[in-house]
């Protein structure tokens, strides 16, 4: 199983990449704003939980975030792999995500890190916010408080996975498709 963790500041490119990793590769994309919204939407007791802190404007604790991967990889086995986007956030994440996917007999099988440059970034998003109309992709200080809240916070969870020798680093300025051959050459190396 090839169980990928897809990583990089916002504007990096993961969303480009993922849907390029999921077609070759025939991987299940596990996104966990999309897995808040679904088990919302099917009412579930996680989902229940998860609204209704979300309602009072807090943050969806990481034991109800791991409880919602665990279903998706529950109804999934025979999935060849999974894209983890957007989780873990933090090492104390990872470490959780690590522990449940031993109890699943499974693990990462790697972290590929899209690096990109902060100036580049801002002005990927500036250019997305343009076509999308997402606000928070509209307003430069946002942009630059969401980098550097990624620097910040996100970016030590790569270090957790240099210690397993589970991370690489990409180059994530160039052309879509020889981003995607250096991503493709690194997933065979975690395929061994």
């Amino acid at each position: 199983m090839l169980n990928l963790v897809l990583f990089g500041p916002p504007g990096a490119g993961k969303g480009t990449q993922s849907k390029k990793l999921i077609e070759k590769y025939d991987l299940i994309h596990l996104s966990t704003g999309d897995l808040l919204r679904g088990e919302i939407a099917q009412g579930t007791e996680l989902g229940l939980e998860a609204k209704k802190l979300m309602d009072d404007g807090k943050l969806v604790p990481d034991a109800v975030v791991i409880g919602m991967i665990s279903n998706k990889l529950d109804a999934n086995k025979d999935a060849k792999g999974f894209i983890f986007d957007g989780f873990p956030r933090t090492v104390a994440q990872a470490e959780a995500l690590d522990q449940l996917l031993e109890s699943k007999e499974s693990a990462i099988s790697g972290m590929i890190a899209l690096e990109v440059g902060d100036d580049e970034l801002e002005r990927r998003l500036l250019e997305r916010g343009k076509e999308s109309g997402r606000p928070d992709d509209a307003n430069p200080e946002v942009i630059r408080k969401r980098i550097k809240e990624y620097n910040d916070k996100t970016a030590p969870v790569a270090g957790f996975y240099q210690q397993q020798h589970k991370f690489t680093s990409i180059n994530g300025v160039g052309s879509v498709n020889e981003i995607f051959a250096e991503i493709v050459d690194v997933n065979e190396s975690y395929k061994k």
